[in-house]
C-alpha cells in the first residue's frame, strides 16, 4: 500500500474537487432546506463516471479502483453530505452486489444504466423490526410459477422514492433463519413495488429516503441474485463494501467542518484580534486536522484492501479494516462538528451556516451501515476470531 496518491488518483481527486465546489455546494443549502432529490447534480456526476467510479468500463463504469471511489466520496460529503451518500449507495450497496455476484445478463442489463446515471439504484435490507438485527427479515418471497412474489416492507431506503432499481432481501425457507433468506434485484416498475412514505430526518435531508411496500410483488427467477437461500452472505459481503463508503463519507464532512472552522475563525474578530490567535481555538483546529487525517489513512487502507480482493466472491475479506475505519470515522466526525459549532458560536447554531448541516448531517454515519455498537462487536469478532 503506498500513503502517497498515485496520478490518476490525484486527478480524480481534482476533478471530484472541482465538482464539488462548482457544482454540488452552491445547492447544499438549498436542497437541505426543500429536501429535494438533486437529479441534475447526479446526472452531471453521472458524466463524470461517479455513479460508477470502480464499475468496469464493460459495465458502463469509469473504470478506477476503490481508492478513487473513496476519494470521491469524500471529496462530494466534504460540501454535501447528501449527495455523497447517493453516489454511495449506487455505487457499493447496488452496482457492486451485482458484480460480485450477478450473472453476466444480469451485469449487462443492470450494472451498465445505473453505473452511467441513466437510473438510479438502491438498497432494502432494513425493515421496521429489522435493523441491527439485519437476519431478523420478515419480508417473504414464495415461488410461483416461472417467478417469486415478494412480500414485506422494507425501510429507510436511501434512494428508494426515485429508484429505479433496487436489492431486495427476502425468506425464502423461514425454517432456516437467516440461512434462508435470499436476494433480487427488483425493479420498481414491477407491479407490487409501492412507496409508501418519505422520510422526514434530522440529516441528509435530500437522499429520498423511504418506506417501500411489496404487496404480491412479482420478480422473475431471472432476478435472484446469486443463489437461493445464500442472500445473508451477500448482504454480509455488501456491508463490508457500504462501510468504506459510509467512512469516507464521514471523513468528508469532517474536513468540510474544518474547512469552514478554518475559514471562520480567521475572519471573525474578538477582543480586537481574530479568533484563530486563541489558544482555545487552535487547539481545537489541531485535534481536528489530527483526526482526521487518521481517520483518512484507515479509510484508504481499507479501500486498498477492498481493492486487492477485486470483485471475487471467495472468503477473501477485509471486514476488520472496513469496520476500523467506519467506527473512528463517524465518531471523528462528531467531534469535529462539534468542535466547529463551538468555534462558530451562536452563528455555528444558525441555518445559514454550513456547519449547523454538518453537525446534523454527520450523526447518520454513526447509525446506518451498522451502529457504532454493532461496529465494535464485529472488531472484537474478527480479534477474537469468534
Amino acid at each position: 500500500m503506498h500513503l502517497e496518491l498515485s496520478d490518476d488518483h490525484k486527478m480524480i481527486q481534482k476533478t471530484a474537487r472541482e465538482f464539488a465546489e462548482k457544482e454540488v455546494k452552491p445547492k447544499a443549502h438549498e436542497i437541505d432546506e426543500t429536501s429535494e432529490f438533486p437529479r441534475d447534480t447526479v446526472k452531471k456526476a453521472a458524466e463524470l463516471g461517479f455513479l460508477g467510479v470502480y464499475v468496469p468500463e464493460q459495465y458502463g463504469g469509469a473504470g478506477f479502483d476503490h481508492v478513487a471511489y473513496s476519494i470521491v466520496i469524500e471529496e462530494i460529503s466534504r460540501v454535501c453530505a447528501s449527495t455523497g451518500v447517493i453516489l454511495s449507495v449506487c455505487n457499493t450497496l447496488f452496482c457492486d452486489p451485482i458484480l460480485r455476484f450477478g450473472t453476466e445478463e444480469q451485469k449487462k442489463k443492470y450494472v451498465a444504466p445505473h453505473a452511467r446515471g441513466e437510473k438510479i439504484g438502491c438498497y432494502c435490507l432494513t425493515e421496521p423490526q429489522a435493523g441491527s438485527d439485519a437476519g431478523n427479515q420478515k419480508s417473504t418471497a414464495e415461488k410461483k410459477g416461472d417467478g417469486y412474489l415478494l412480500n414485506g416492507t422494507k425501510a429507510w431506503v436511501t434512494n428508494g422514492a426515485v429508484a429505479d432499481t433496487a436489492i431486495v432481501y427476502a425468506v425464502t425457507d423461514p425454517k432456516k433463519g437467516s440461512k434462508g433468506i435470499s436476494c433480487f434485484i427488483v425493479e420498481s416498475s414491477f407491479p407490487g413495488w409501492k412507496v409508501t412514505r418519505e422520510e422526514k430526518k434530522m440529516g441528509i435531508n435530500a437522499t429520498a429516503t423511504a418506506e417501500i411496500s411489496l404487496q404480491d410483488c412479482r420478480v422473475p427467477k431471472e432476478n435472484l441474485l446469486g443463489e437461493e437461500n445464500k442472500g445473508f452472505s451477500i448482504a454480509l459481503r455488501t456491508l463490508d463494501d457500504g462501510r468504506v463508503g459510509i467512512a469516507a463519507q464521514a471523513t468528508g464532512i469532517a474536513q468540510g467542518a474544518l474547512d469552514e472552522s478554518l475559514r471562520y475563525s480567521q475572519e471573525r474578530v474578538a477582543f480586537g484580534q481574530p479568533i484563530a490567535n486563541f489558544q482555545a481555538i487552535r487547539f481545537m483546529l489541531a485535534d481536528m486536522a489530527t483526526e482526521i487525517e487518521a481517520s483518512r489513512l484507515l479509510l484508504r487502507r481499507a479501500a486498498w484492501l477492498q481493492d486487492q480482493v477485486g470483485f471475487s466472491t471467495i472468503e477473501a475479506r477485509y471486514t476488520l479494516e472496513a469496520s476500523l475505519a467506519k467506527l473512528f470515522a463517524s465518531e471523528m466526525a462528531a467531534r469535529a462538528c462539534h468542535k466547529a459549532v463551538q468555534i462558530h458560536g451562536g452563528y455555528g447554531y444558525s441555518r445559514d451556516y454550513a456547519v449547523e448541516r454538518m453537525y446534523r448531517d454527520q450523526r447518520i454515519t454513526e447509525l446506518y451501515e451498522g451502529t457504532s455498537e454493532i461496529q465494535r462487536l464485529v472488531i472484537a469478532r474478527q480479534l477474537l476470531g469468534n
